[in-house]
């Protein structure tokens, strides 16, 4: 809940608690023209939307604040100030203006960060990096940094995280890894990373999955599977994919007596 205090002009407080005082402020000859604003736009407040507005309507001033001691506008700063100013925040103590640094600096610089300690950082890091420059986060320890990495690369190198330890991150790599190595995720562990598989093979390459033992798949394959293997699923014991099956196959068309299935296999757990 806001304070009177806030509602109050005369008794704003700044990030460290005391009163704010625009008459002793470096930029009171900016009231009058509503660039500072005691209400709307303020870089002595301590709330952090009357900061960001000060930088907004005062974005020359960004330089000046680089190395105040309050984080929150650093991070402000960093976003409007001269780039060529920025490459000192690459070891600010706070991992938000490391963060706010990956999105200005070019990539080169960025690459520093590369192993930043806090994963949002590298997080950001990732976003910012192509291809070869993001092989070794292929291993960063947390999960978000590797689900960010594998949105990025090339889909030609995601072969490298078929097997990562995270499903989500394997989510991430079946909805864009090449036909080819996405059939090898047709044996994941994970259901929702077979769901997505499931979604993105070929017709024809989704007779493994007629017999998965999650609901989910079997149905997505009922509505997407060729017309030759329909019939796998045509006695399903789940009473829609039945259905479903069943309603895709043209009327009175059944498979001829003795026709081979055009691929024998149907999923079953890997030795």
């Amino acid at each position: 809940m806001q304070s009177m205090a806030d509602d109050d002009p005369d008794q704003r407080r700044d990030w460290r608690g005391e009163c704010v005082d625009c008459e002793a402020c470096p930029h009171r000859d900016r009231l009058s023209t509503k660039r500072c604003d005691p209400r709307a736009a303020c870089v002595q407040d301590r709330r952090a939307v009357l900061v960001q507005a000060f930088f907004a309507r005062n974005p020359d001033l960004s330089d000046d604040y680089l190395s105040h001691p309050w984080f929150l506008v650093r991070v402000q700063a960093v976003r409007r100030a001269t780039v060529f100013r920025l490459p000192p925040l690459l070891t600010d103590p706070d991992p938000d203006v490391r963060w706010a640094i990956t999105q200005r600096l070019p990539r080169a610089q960025v690459l520093k960060l590369r192993d930043d300690p806090d994963p949002r950082v590298r997080i950001g890091v990732a976003g910012r990096l192509q291809d070869g420059d993001l092989v070794p986060l292929m291993n960063d320890t947390d999960p978000a940094v590797r689900a960010t990495v594998a949105r990025r690369i090339t889909p030609g190198m995601l072969v490298l995280m078929v097997h990562d330890a995270d499903p989500e991150v394997r989510r991430v790599v079946a909805r864009r890894i090449g036909n080819d190595w996405l059939r090898t995720m047709i044996w994941d562990e994970c259901p929702e990373v077979r769901l997505d598989v499931a979604q993105r093979l070929d017709p024809e390459q989704l007779a493994p999955l007629a017999r998965d033992p999650d609901v989910r798949v079997r149905h997505t394959v009922a509505e997407r599977i060729d017309l030759p293997h329909l019939d796998l699923l045509e006695d399903d014991p789940d009473d829609l994919i039945r259905e479903t099956a069943r309603a895709r196959r043209p009327h009175g068309l059944k498979p001829p007596p003795g026709a081979a299935i055009l691929s024998p296999f149907v999923r079953t757990d890997p030795p």
